[in-house]
């Protein structure tokens, strides 16, 4: 967001190093106990980053994820991306990054073997309402040793989010050039759900109702098979982000209302998160 008012205000391109922290939550187990009968609920988390992007668009950036309440290894997760931002055009947005992901071996966090995601979208900001399409496509395997057996467990998810919005541009709100952009928007998700994962079209718990589990013997012992969900509609989302710049520190709350259209509890729930960056 912070990238897209630089282009809007059309300031003078530079590179930049930003350091922030962020907060959110992530789908965890509930309860402090190892049980993996418990729901999957929210748990909070505080997320440290460093980020650098050039002046051309490219982008690097490093992650990790402290969860609260978990009940061992906290450090659950470490991110590193690499993308590209073309927002030079005033006509359109647009973009791709790609994220591998390194997770603990956590008793707090449902295990999934997707741990690669390519991430890309695109926005027409010609209009007064901004049309915008999101291509989020995850994968990876999870391999795991028991004795002298070894598992290993492939997966992959793909969803296409569509959204319309509309920043709202203030500056000079309480100090001179200081900015804040307020975009509204709202998005439709559709998609498959196979596992839960921290892809970004997956910001709250949304797996599929339609997952059966079947067990069977083969060579004498009982193994678990899965069916996959199918592509198919998944969620519809109104979102409020707010970013305030004020000299090189940025504030970025985000507010979600969201109404899964699969799974158990199909309810409007919300989702919350902050992030505070400082740019050198």
């Amino acid at each position: 967001m912070e990238r897209q008012l630089d282009s809007l205000l059309q300031k003078q391109e530079k590179s930049e190093l930003i350091v922030g922290v962020g907060y959110g939550n992530n789908p965890a187990y509930g309860g402090k106990a190892t049980n993996f009968d418990l729901p999957i609920v929210l748990k909070p988390f505080i997320s440290p980053s460093v980020s650098y992007y050039h002046k051309s668009g490219f982008f690097g950036a490093a992650s990790t994820y402290y969860l609260f309440d978990a009940t061992r290894h906290p450090w659950f997760e470490t991110d590193l991306t690499a993308g590209y931002d073309y927002t030079k055009n005033r006509s359109f947005l647009t973009g791709i990054s790609y994220t591998h992901y390194f997770f603990a071996d956590s008793s707090d966090v449902p295990a999934t073997p997707i741990n690669n995601e390519l991430f890309a979208y695109f926005y027409y900001r010609k209009w007064w309402l901004q049309p915008g399409v999101v291509f989020d496509f995850g994968w990876g395997k999870e391999v795991t040793t028991t004795g002298r057996f070894t598992h290993t467990l492939t997966g992959k998810d793909f969803n296409i989010i569509t959204a319309v919005r509309h920043p709202f541009i203030f500056t000079d709100v309480l100090i001179p050039e200081d900015a804040i952009l307020l975009t509204p928007s709202l998005g439709f998700t559709m998609g498959t759900a196979n596992y839960y994962s921290n892809l970004k079209a997956f910001q709250y718990v949304s797996r599929s109702s339609k997952i059966k589990k079947a067990k069977k013997k083969r060579d004498g012992r009982e193994i678990e098979l899965e069916d996959k969900t199918n592509f198919e509609p998944r969620a519809i989302d109104v979102t409020v982000n707010l970013s305030y710049l004020i000299g090189k520190l940025t504030l970025a709350p985000s507010f979600t209302l969201f109404k899964p259209l699969q799974g158990v509890d199909k309810q409007a729930m919300t989702y919350f998160t902050a992030r505070v960056n400082y740019s050198f």
